[in-house]
């Protein structure tokens, strides 16, 4: 995992421009748009290389210990019982591998019915198409309809996904589904009921470098908004948003940023990690304008966002 570099210092001036009466109509609209700000494409990991090597390499090993103690059998039915163990491991290691593949083919047809996803009438075409072609408990579908529903009714989003039953999906998508409830309480504002969610995700069991990332800005942005701030940055700067790797999640990793730097009282970085998400839509900056942001962050976020024109600026007039 690659390291970040350190923040640069960011330009602070700005040109007073004309008030507007709309201000606080664009101002609220810009803070709907936000509520993607920004959300990670749902997608359930692929569980190739882990079923590789936690049954993979077991069953090896198996086979061979099989092998060595079979010669030391005379009689055939000491050898069958020998072998027994290995033979039946194998054929549930096929079986896991169907599952796989066909988890693996349910996830493509998931995800070529977002493809196409533009408008509110493709929404609903999808929602409809994903509710008639999959099982209700299917976990690609719920991350897709809550992805679909979370553009218009994050409430909705969150029931979408609290169908998932963590304790019986594996591991893997259990964190997933984890990870993509707590992203929506906190853009919401409601960090005390991300916490516990995050505190049971385990970043380990995850090899896809897209998917741990996704959820290390999860992670990192509860924890600075819950009194963990320094914890959260040591954790932040071991993955560097301006990776390929990270591109698809490099704005949640930047939002994330902002916010631990925010409560670290790290000026600079903060700039920063506002600056690059603003680089990519300024929009994104909206989510920071809520009551519940730190106020350093949402000042910084409302300048950035008067400098761009993406609502208006104040203006101060003085008295001759």
């Amino acid at each position: 995992m690659a390291s970040s570099k350190r923040p640069g210092k960011a330009r602070d001036s700005h040109t007073p421009g004309r008030a507007q009466s709309g201000q606080s109509q664009n101002k609220g609209s810009l803070a709907g748009k936000a509520s993607a700000n920004p959300p990670a494409k749902a997608v359930v990991p692929s569980p190739w290389r882990s079923l590789g090597l936690r049954i993979g390499i077991p069953i090896i090993v198996l086979w061979v210990i099989g092998g060595i103690l079979a010669g030391t059998w005379t009689s055939t039915v000491g050898r069958t019982v020998v072998l027994g163990t290995p033979a039946l491991l194998t054929l549930g290691g096929l079986a896991l591998v169907f599952w796989a593949l066909r988890q693996t083919g349910r996830a493509k047809a998931v995800a070529g019915v977002l493809s196409n996803v533009e408008t509110a009438a493709d929404r609903k075409v999808a929602l409809d198409k994903l509710n008639q072609d999959f099982g209700k408990k299917d976990p690609a579908a719920i991350f897709a309809k809550a992805q679909l529903k979370l553009q218009e009714d994050p409430q909705e989003a969150l029931k979408e996904l609290e169908q998932i039953d963590l304790g019986k999906v594996l591991p893997t998508v259990a964190d997933e589904a984890r990870a993509q409830r707590a992203m929506i309480h906190l853009l919401i504002g409601q960090v005390s009921m991300a916490k516990p969610l995050v505190e049971g995700i385990d970043l380990k069991r995850h090899d896809d470098a897209r998917a741990r990332a996704m959820m290390v800005a999860v992670v990192g942005e509860t924890w600075a908004r819950s009194g963990q701030a320094k914890r959260a940055v040591e954790s932040l700067e071991l993955y560097d948003p301006d990776e390929d790797t990270y591109e698809q999640v490099r704005p949640q990793l930047w939002r994330a940023r902002a916010y631990a730097y925010a409560y670290t009282e790290d000026m600079r970085g903060m700039r920063r990690a506002l600056r690059r998400l603003a680089d990519q839509d300024a929009r994104m900056l909206a989510g920071f304008l809520g009551k519940k942001t730190h106020p350093m962050l949402q000042k910084e976020a409302k300048r950035m966002l008067e400098q761009s024109g993406a609502i208006p600026r104040k203006v101060v007039y003085q008295r001759q």
